[in-house]
């Protein structure tokens, strides 16, 4: 059975999609079956995979609402074992159409309850903020990755978040865990990157990664080529670090 991962941070600019894509191309490159879910209305992790999202017939958004099947939704990229639920500005419509309908917080998670299976890892990137769309990925998932930037409202961030992951929890998914917190955009020149990650280690102990992905040049000129950094500068700093989380979240998926 595959493992449904929701990528989700309250905060923006935190490496949310940039996490997705990138953990989802090693994943794949590893050897496993990864289906991409974009949430996000920006339909970054579409194009960051090289799709171009202005075109496209169908996208996630029929999928919610009960327009289109799976099958027709679905897209191979450009990465060999990874396939995208691509979205673009017409999901923010769907939250509208959703209020109406009956368990509209579970719409993903019947979706995935019937065609989980072929896949390994299904991960979901979420929009930068708690709307229905979130909680629809938060209530499909087994667990939460949680990218943190390493800077100052960091802390203020993931309380925020840990406190609506108890919500739903308590209310929505009660299998709900916490896969793990990733640091991001890591500068070891400053001792405010430094004092962050210790402090969220204090905080959430083994949730933590060892994994930390560094401000690296190569990965934040990667979406704009539409490729995921192990095609773009394979031998790159983000590259590396991309590849050690795949390794450390396959290894945390054996052990459960």
């Amino acid at each position: 059975m595959s493992r449904i991962i929701t990528i989700t941070n309250q905060k923006g600019g935190v490496g949310k999609t940039t996490t997705t894509i990138n953990l989802a191309t090693c994943l794949a490159q590893a050897g496993k079956r990864v289906l991409v879910v974009d949430m996000d209305p920006q339909g970054n992790a579409t194009s960051g995979f090289g799709v171009d999202k202005y075109s496209l017939n169908q996208t996630v958004y029929n999928l919610l609402i009960g327009e289109s099947a799976l099958e027709d939704v679905i897209l191979p990229v450009c990465v060999d074992g990874v396939r995208l639920l691509p979205a673009n500005i017409d999901l923010s419509g769907a939250e509208v159409e959703m209020i109406s309908m009956d368990q509209r917080e579970f719409q993903l998670r019947t979706i995935f309850s019937k065609a989980r299976y072929p896949f390994d890892y299904i991960l979901i990137d979420c929009p930068p903020s708690l709307n229905l769309l979130t909680v629809n990925a938060l209530c499909a998932a087994d667990s939460v990755l949680i990218p943190i930037q390493c800077e100052y409202y960091a802390l203020e961030g993931l309380t925020q978040l840990m406190n609506t992951i108890q919500i739903v929890q308590r209310k929505l998914n009660t299998r709900l865990v916490i896969e793990g917190v990733v640091f991001t955009m890591y500068d070891s020149r400053t001792n405010l990157s430094n004092q962050v990650v210790e402090e969220v280690r204090r905080h959430m102990g083994a949730h933590t990664y060892k994994t930390i992905v560094p401000r690296n040049v190569r990965l934040s000129e990667a979406p704009s080529y539409g490729l995921p950094i192990t095609l773009y500068s394979s031998d790159s700093k983000g590259a590396e670090a991309y590849k050690m989380l795949a390794l450390e979240v396959m290894e945390r998926n054996q052990i459960r």
